[in-house]
């Protein structure tokens, strides 16, 4: 199977600027610009750091230390920094993470007020989908616009061993009720791992594709909290391609990919000319898409990171606890600006065969960064 690669190339930096660390300038309007030219647009807020699966590619088994309750962004807080995002920095797209976002009690609340403060804001969540089936209509009546589901296989023995815990059916029961109550469109997220679910990759997209469900696999980070991860042990983005090979065709879907972190591609059966559908691969480590990044990342306690895996962060509660006058948003605005405007060029790690060449892991997991 040949399939075209194109590698993105990194912009030149805008005259007048400095390195990484500079001070942001005056002048550089009122979005979330960095210092190589991009402009942040898809707000990824959690709203929790807990999470009720063991996930090998994300926790430890024993899991992690929770942060306390008083040290999350409250409901008010989530709906306040979402208006400035909004409002002021040229937001237009949310997807609330975490951990697992459905274990807050006060999560169709959040939702419904950001609906009534936005009412066309793109809103997405991304969720285990444990819990997903007594909650789906409820979100969707609040307003959420669509689901990722994570997944990884439809085989109670793989998904016990992925996970650590027995929920494979709760979660395929939340994806059923989250299509009836019309959240849609529901993706699929998928982390292969080396000689537990690699060979299920061509039936997972099949079952998609039945289904309706756009899948996504997405290659194994190191953010796992064991730091366990190594990059000879990951499955790779040509691998997955070589694992779906055998029974269908995948040709480069045609739209354009618009900063979006999947890589698209059109499938049909092997040898046949009907479409099917389309499967996303996200390459994080080895086809990096750095140079068209387009996301801010706020965690749960109200710390931005610039970049999925950055080990420098900058709080924003204390100024968002500072008080509600309109000065404190103005604060709070330019702090946000400012830890954007310090994004760095690329993750660091190298590509294959070149080594990790200045990345370092970040002491975060996943589940402690919101995806």
């Amino acid at each position: 199977m040949e399939i075209a690669r194109v590698t993105l190339g990194m912009p030149e930096l805008r005259p007048g600027t400095t390195g990484h660390g500079a001070p942001r300038p005056g002048g550089t309007g009122a979005g979330l610009l960095d210092q190589f030219g991009r402009v942040a647009t898809d707000m990824r807020l959690s709203l929790t750091d807990k999470c009720n699966l063991r996930c090998q590619y994300c926790m430890p088994e024993a899991g992690l230390d929770w942060l306390k309750k008083d040290k999350l962004l409250t409901a008010a807080e989530i709906v306040r920094l979402v208006g400035l995002g909004v409002d002021r920095l040229g937001v237009r797209e949310l997807r609330l993470t975490g951990g697992e976002p459905l274990v807050r009690s006060d999560l169709v609340d959040i939702i419904a007020a950001l609906r009534r403060n936005h009412p066309e804001l793109p809103m997405s969540l991304t969720t285990n989908g444990v819990g997903l089936a007594k909650k789906a209509k409820a979100l969707a009546d609040a307003g959420l616009t669509r689901l990722n589901v994570s997944m990884d296989t439809l085989h109670h023995d793989a998904f016990l061993q992925l996970t650590r815990r027995p929920f494979l059916d709760q979660v395929l029961a939340g994806i059923e009720a989250a299509a009836a109550a019309g959240l849609s469109p529901i993706k699929v997220n998928a982390v292969l791992m080396r000689g537990v679910n690699d060979g299920h990759a061509a039936e997972l997209l099949q079952w998609c594709l039945d289904g309706g469900y756009e899948l996504r696999f997405i290659e194994q980070m190191p953010l796992d909290a064991d730091h366990g991860w190594t990059r000879d042990g990951m499955i790779t983005a040509e691998e997955i391609r070589g694992l779906l090979s055998g029974t269908f065709d995948l040709s480069p879907d045609p739209r354009s990919r618009d900063g979006a972190p999947a890589e698209r591609f059109e499938v049909r059966t092997a040898g046949s000319t009907g479409l099917l559908g389309t499967v996303g691969i996200i390459a994080s480590v080895t086809e990096p898409f750095c140079a068209d990044c387009r996301r801010t990342r706020i965690t749960a306690e109200g710390k931005v990171m610039s970049c999925l895996f950055s080990r420098e962060e900058v709080d924003l509660l204390p100024l968002l606890r500072a008080g509600s006058a309109m000065h404190d948003d103005d604060a709070v605005a330019s702090r946000w600006q400012d830890a954007m405007w310090s994004k760095p060029k690329a993750h660091g790690m190298g590509r294959p065969g070149l080594g990790d060449a200045g990345f370092v892991q970040p002491d975060r997991s996943m589940s402690a960064i919101g995806g």
